[in-house]
């Protein structure tokens, strides 16, 4: 399970208060575009699980958790991607009451 298949959650983790939705993204930055497609799709994806009750329907312990997606890029994002993807995703996922966030493991 990984960024490469949109169609499913990679890692649901439930920590104190909190569900954790975690991107597994193991790909370089060589072709940046295809890359930050597959992100959006995935992260797209993620947002359908919470938003239409499935995260909850299949783990129902999440219900009334803060929804946090974070993304484990195995390679660093570009600044481009930081600046023209990440922070912006981050300021709307934030919006609709949920958090992104994004490291590099």
């Amino acid at each position: 399970m990984t960024i490469e298949d949109p169609n499913v959650v990679d890692f649901l983790s439930l920590i104190s208060d909190e569900v954790v939705l975690t991107v597994s993204d193991h790909l370089d930055w060589q072709d940046e575009l295809a890359h930050l497609a597959d992100l959006q799709e995935k992260v797209n994806r993620y947002l359908a699980f919470v938003e239409s009750g499935e995260m909850v329907d299949r783990s129902p312990e999440a219900a009334g958790r803060a929804v946090r997606i974070d993304i484990a890029f195995k390679h660093p994002p570009p600044d481009h991607a930081r600046q023209h993807f990440l922070e912006p995703a981050a300021a709307t996922i934030h919006h609709a009451g949920m958090r992104l966030t994004w490291r590099v493991v």
